[in-house]
């Protein structure tokens, strides 16, 4: 849909034009001189917000020092920028004429007032007009550059009209694939037999629109040679990098127009062979949705010092996000990356005290503290759980395998049977209780696994056979055993605090108050590891004796025992020291860090919604933990008379008035804008990374990444039409990015033959 200008007497719109357009400013000051500046008597008594989001002026209406250029395809405005540059007579010449933007007559009065008011201006204005002329003086360039910008656009030539249609054609074919998830490439080289020439997709597609009577793609392909392609890899590369950053412009703007978000990345994947990381911004819409939405792919640095330096620099200077408004930062990640994610979240934190470390909502406490043990036992099990859950949702069979014999083992517990079966179907490697679940589980995953290697009724083919017997025996080492007993005992302290996290509203709140009595039983834990230890080695050696498993330590030291005849080491003191006391010594300091005092704080907040409040009977001390959000209230002075007046609002409700129980019911309420401290507290706690996202419609970005990852060949995986494909419904302008490949890539776009690569001819 076009924009149109909503200046007086300009008939401008977004379609037929280079020029930027720009919306009116959300900040009441600065709207009210754009309106009076406008003349228009129809827009006086509308809000800013209506403004902001129906209305916007051209280009031509701003001098050119008002509007900045920050890159080829993004042109934004200088925070002071003013319109004055308007047409207010050319309608007299037809006065007959009924014109939609009804220019308002201004009074005597009105006409004195804002001629004093110029007078002002220019007195104020005058030291920085000398400036500005000495500085013309010295770089004359500079003149000439705006007069050439100020000139009106010149009309285009046929030539360059029939080159525009031709790349339109190309960008709508690469973002047809992209929505699609269709591979650019074809057949691999060494799969074509030879003689033979089998086109890739994107060739394929273009030839098809070719043949279905595309004049344009037609003309240009008659005058190119026939030994080369028609668009070649290099200007493949080129126009997705623009239809890439058009398309993640469009959410980034979003983000910008709503100032406050979050930083999340997911768990690191494979890109053709290169490790990336996925990174989603969470923001609230103008419309008070929470929304997570997936904005690309970061390259991964095996140096966390270098991550830190290129996360930051792409997130500020490529996308353009000003990380003062940044409030939240989360990081998920399987073992082995989590102390380099720590290290940018602590660089970030840094530089922006604001953006406090927390934990993600869309994953478990307990399996974010195991994967970030520094243990490699616990890496090794938590990667052989991820296999041996993937192996049997392979196909029902598998499962249904499973099934019969958890039926067997637990015929004297029937109801415990059923709930394992109704588990083994999800992915239930992501809860909170995923240990306790394993340690029922494994004699039933350790005979089911057996059963398929050495089935002689040849039920199961080689691979299955071959990759059931690699399990089987992962998890009958005895290293795995106790590692899991382990791990489910020491998070058993930390499970319920856990789930309450990823609760409701009113949960996460109470919450935050148990993290002290957590700590003070692990911390209990590690005073007397010892004992604790005892009983959880026992344990291990318990459920090993019953699974028929030889109990012994790591090849290693085992060797190294036999070379050091004087060594005491056993088994139970081996476990303790390079298992155990680590384990519990990292969690402790783990949620020390994941839990600081401003996460906290912000938690705390969590009393502004009236359900919490109404379990408080009304005795909240909200201002006192709102404090450190002060500055991005719009009146903080007026902060503690509104909260006392949100608090008698709730506490002095109707009977039929039920309480709000979410932030989100909250945001959405009809009279929030009469709160305007309380909505900026809650749009900024709802943005926090550990609080979920009430309504699905709008965590799309994370499912659809999975679904992408999950339905995508590794080698055939693009970080630019991945974005294509995850942001599938979002608008994109095919006059812009075309408009931008011109700019970028001029001299190329006007030489069809300079964009191709020879082949051979066939």
């Amino acid at each position: 849909m076009p924009n149109f200008c909503a200046a007086p007497n300009c008939t401008r719109k977004s379609t037929q034009s280079d020029l930027a357009f720009f919306r009116f400013p959300r900040d009441p000051a600065r709207c009210q001189k754009w309106v009076e500046n406008c003349r228009r008597a129809d827009l006086e008594d509308k809000t800013p917000d209506q403004l902001n989001k129906h209305y916007r002026l051209c280009a031509k209406h701003f001098e050119t020092s008002m509007i900045c250029r920050t890159s080829p395809y993004r042109t934004v405005l200088r925070d002071n920028a003013i319109p004055t540059i308007f047409d207010l007579t050319s309608h007299l010449n037809n006065p007959h004429s009924r014109h939609r933007k009804r220019i308002k007559e201004l009074s005597e009065d009105e006409i004195r007032t804002l001629k004093q008011k110029k007078i002002d201006e220019t007195s104020e204005q005058d030291p920085k007009h000398k400036e500005i002329n000495n500085s013309n003086a010295q770089n004359p360039s500079a003149e000439e550059a705006g007069e050439e910008q100020d000139e009106d656009i010149l009309p285009l030539t046929l030539e360059e009209k029939e080159n525009k249609e031709y790349l339109k054609s190309l960008f709508e074919i690469l973002i047809l694939m992209g929505k699609q998830n269709i591979p650019l490439d074809g057949h691999e080289a060494d799969e074509i037999p030879e003689g033979l020439f089998t086109p890739d997709n994107f060739q394929a597609l273009l030839e098809c629109r070719i043949n279905s009577g595309e004049e344009v793609l037609r003309k240009r392909f008659e005058t190119t040679a026939v030994n080369t392609l028609f668009c070649s890899k290099t200007q493949q590369k080129q126009m997705l990098e623009i239809c890439e950053s058009c398309i993640r412009e469009e959410t980034l703007r979003e983000v910008r127009d709503s100032h406050f978000f979050s930083i999340i990345t997911d768990d690191v994947v494979d890109i053709a062979g290169e490790e990336h990381l996925p990174v989603l911004v969470r923001f609230v819409d103008e419309a008070h949705n929470l929304r997570e939405e997936f904005v690309g792919f970061l390259p991964y640095e095996a140096d966390a010092e270098i991550l830190a330096v290129k996360f930051h620099t792409t997130i500020t200077e490529k996308w353009g996000l000003n990380m003062e408004y940044c409030r939240g930062q989360a990081y998920i990640v399987s073992s082995g990356f989590s102390s380099k994610m720590k290290v940018v979240a602590s660089r970030l934190l840094e530089k922006y005290p604001q953006a406090i470390y927390t934990l993600c909502s869309s994953c478990a406490l307990n399996m974010w503290l195991a994967k970030s043990v520094p243990v490699m036992g616990v890496s090794v099990a938590l990667g052989t759980i991820e296999e041996v859950c993937s192996f049997f949702h392979r196909s029902p069979q598998l499962l249904l395998e499973l099934e019969n014999v958890i039926s067997v083992l637990f015929q004297n517990n029937e109801e415990r049977g059923k709930e394992l079966k109704e588990i083994c179907h999800s992915q239930w490697t992501g809860r909170h209780d995923a240990f306790e679940i394993l340690v029922d589980l494994l004699q039933a995953l350790v005979l089911c696994l057996d059963g398929i290697n050495s089935d002689t009724n040849v039920r199961w083919n080689n691979c299955i056979a071959g990759r059931a017997f690699v399990l089987c025996s992962a998890v009958t080492d005895f290293d795995f055993i106790v590692t899991i007993v382990v791990l489910k005992n020491v998070l058993s302290f930390t499970r319920a605090f856990g789930k309450n996290l990823q609760g409701q509203t009113s949960d996460v709140f109470f919450a935050a108050s148990s993290l002290t009595a957590v700590l003070h039983s692990l911390n209990e834990v590690m005073e007397n590891i010892e004992v604790y230890h005892e009983f959880w080695f026992e344990e291990a050696t318990n459920l090993a004796t019953k699974l028929d498993i030889q109990m012994k330590l790591p090849g290693k030291f085992r060797r190294a025992q036999q070379s050091n005849l004087e060594s005491q080491l056993t088994s139970e003191s081996y476990y303790k020291e390079a298992l155990s006391v680590p384990t519990v010594e990292h969690i402790i300091q783990e949620l020390k860090d994941i839990f600081s005092e401003q996460h906290l704080k912000a938690l705390k907040c969590l009393s502004l919604v009236p359900s919490v409040m109404g379990q408080l009977k009304f005795n909240t001390s909200e201002e006192h933990h709102a404090d450190m959000y002060r500055s991005d209230l719009p009146n903080p002075d007026t902060l503690s008379a509104e909260l006392h007046c949100w608090r008698i609002k709730w506490k002095h409700r109707g009977k039929d008035i039920e309480l709000p129980s979410t932030i989100y019911e909250a945001l959405h309420l009809p009279d929030i804008k009469f709160f305007p401290n309380v909505y900026a507290l809650l749009k900024v706690l709802c943005i926090l990374p550990v609080m979920k996202v009430e309504n699905e419609r709008y965590e799309n970005g994370r499912k659809r990444l999975k679904a992408y990852l999950r339905n995508t060949l590794t080698d055939q995986r693009s970080s630019n039409l991945a974005l294509l494909n995850i942001n599938f419904d979002i608008k994109h302008d095919l006059d812009l990015m075309v408009d931008t490949y011109i700019k970028l890539y001029t001299s190329k776009s006007e030489l069809p033959a300079d964009n191709s690569e020879t082949i051979e001819n066939t």
